[in-house]
């Protein structure tokens, strides 16, 4: 599917970083194979949330910066197939997203799912895996942190009043202590355990299978997309979870 003109569907940024920190951003671009197209979509479509987490890498590139750490972003739209998720899960490659039909997803064979899967999901998440292979064999501590960005309302839905929603699944330990640290430093800040969103092995990727099944301290940030849709929210949001991810990690490395 991909062609050589295609973008890689991994970035590897910061590379010799040398924090505790490992940052993914899996629905960081919104790239589209040159073979499909737009998907058949018009372009307003392509900007919205329902084709990549705005404000989602501009985050994570700045607590790169900022921490000195690994980052590994994927560049491809999650339209076209969403590497945050199992390839059984129905929005794997989803044919409708926030009341949007996608027409090049429709009555898809499973070779041109499996194809997708193959071309982008896999490698991406082949790197993660080779990554933290890499770090485990040097004896390198590991902090795993998804960044990812929500829609304060679905079309036809509720308004979603969390500016910050902190998740995690079997193991809460990083997740709790970096939500204390932060409301603590952000009282007036509507933050949350698990919301807009949960962490299960049915809807998400990264974290049960790269912070679970590893053993590793992890949590993945939801931040409001308004807020961070200029680099002005971008640079005060990265700050915050900055200061808040240091004092969590400080309080781990102590017990």
């Amino acid at each position: 599917m991909l062609s050589p003109s295609d973008l890689a569907p991994v970035e590897l940024v910061n590379a010799d970083g040398r924090a505790d920190f490992v940052f993914v951003c899996e629905h960081a671009g919104a790239a589209i194979p040159q073979r499909l197209g737009n998907l058949g979509l018009p372009a307003a479509e392509l900007v919205r949330h329902i084709a990549f987490d705005i404000g989602a890498e501009a985050v994570a590139r700045r607590l790169s910066a900022r921490l000195d750490a690994q980052l590994l972003i994927q560049r491809y739209s999650r339209l076209v197939v969403d590497c945050n998720r199992p390839f059984s899960a129905p929005d794997c490659i989803p044919e409708v997203s926030d009341g949007t039909v996608v027409p090049a997803n429709l009555r898809l064979s499973d070779y041109q799912r499996c194809q997708r899967y193959n071309e982008i999901h896999e490698p991406f998440h082949r790197e993660v895996a080779n990554l933290l292979d890499r770090r485990a064999e040097t004896g390198s501590p590991t902090v795993l942190v998804a960044v990812h960005s929500f829609t304060g309302r679905l079309r036809g839905g509720p308004i979603r009043p969390w500016q910050l929603g902190v998740l995690s699944n079997r193991d809460p330990s990083f997740a709790e202590s970096f939500f204390a640290a932060f409301q603590r430093r952000n009282p007036t800040t509507i933050s949350a355990r698990n919301e807009p969103y949960g962490v299960d092995d049915e809807g998400d990727y990264t974290i049960p299978v790269h912070g679970e099944a590893r053993g590793l301290s992890h949590l993945l940030l939801e931040i409001r997309n308004d807020l961070i849709g200029n680099a002005d929210g971008q640079r005060i949001w990265s700050s915050l979870i900055v200061e808040a991810l240091i004092e969590a990690r400080e309080k781990e490395s102590r017990q």
